[in-house]
């Protein structure tokens, strides 16, 4: 195994990546799947995520996957989806918190429920499956080698940005704190946590303005870097987060997001 080979490897790896059957969540279970990880994919609708997982081990990659159903959505789904991890694996080398879910509407019609919904999913689903996983990753866990948390948070966390999404901005802002949080608390157990901060990806939920290639292109648009989010972008801090070369990391919150987190209408002197 080459230098490079080595730095970035997830060889032997076990990760579970929640809400993996599309969008970012299914970009990081295939690029970790690719170098050589074992990966459980879970969401709530069950047959996708095993049909996805077939797609997965059809590529002939290193690693290998096997889906089944989990629903965060509430605490005796959490405690299913646990179950259901403690049955095939002691250790938990990766945890991935990508499931969510958005709610939009009116600020004049914004409903109630949404709050509760988003939040259960967005920032309570991610402190209690984490905290349940504890054993698992804790058995992974060296000084050498990390065991690795990642939240997925938003552009929309860092930036005052609504677009009727109160809810889901506001529980974005949540997960980058609570990562931050359980990072410090973690870190004598040898486990890091991590933060993804990215802007527009094609995905289900995203699939209202990005569904088609002038959509994409427009949405792209509005981006500094010219162009929305591609799998390899995921790819790429998926395993630099998981393997050895981001041992050292931790408490960040990752911006993948072509230059949203630092874009502004500001100017001082210059026309």
């Amino acid at each position: 195994m080459g230098y490079l080979d080595e730095l970035f490897s997830v060889a032997g790896k076990t990760a579970l990546v929640t809400g993996a059957a599309t969008g970012i969540g299914r970009m990081a279970a295939t690029a970790l799947v690719r170098a050589g990880a074992s990966v459980m994919i879970a969401s709530r609708k069950g047959e996708d995520c095993i049909k996805v997982a077939g797609e997965l081990n059809g590529l002939g990659a290193p690693g290998r996957a096997e889906g089944f159903a989990g629903d965060v959505a509430s605490e005796a789904g959490i405690a299913a989806l646990v179950s259901e991890v403690k049955a095939r694996t002691e250790r938990l080398h990766i945890l991935v918190n990508n499931a969510g879910v958005s709610w939009g509407a009116p600020l004049e019609s914004f409903p109630y429920s949404a709050w509760a919904k988003v939040f259960g999913v967005n920032v309570t689903a991610v402190f209690h499956l984490t905290r349940e996983l504890l054993p698992l990753l804790d058995a992974a866990a060296s000084d050498a080698d990390p065991a690795r948390v990642i939240n997925l948070g938003s552009v929309m966390g860092t930036q005052p940005l609504a677009d009727d999404a109160y809810s889901y901005t506001a529980s974005k802002a949540a997960v980058h704190h609570l990562t931050r949080t359980l990072a410090l608390e973690f870190a004598g157990r040898r486990i890091t946590v991590n933060a993804f901060a990215p802007g527009p990806f094609q995905s289900r939920m995203t699939a209202f303005a990005t569904g088609t290639d002038e959509q994409a292109r427009h949405v792209g648009g509005h981006v500094p870097i010219g162009r929305i989010g591609a799998p390899d972008d995921i790819a790429g801090a998926t395993l630099y987060l998981c393997s050895r070369a981001g041992s050292y990391v931790t408490g960040a919150i990752l911006p993948i997001d072509g230059g949203q987190s630092v874009q502004h209408g500001l100017t001082l002197f210059k026309e």
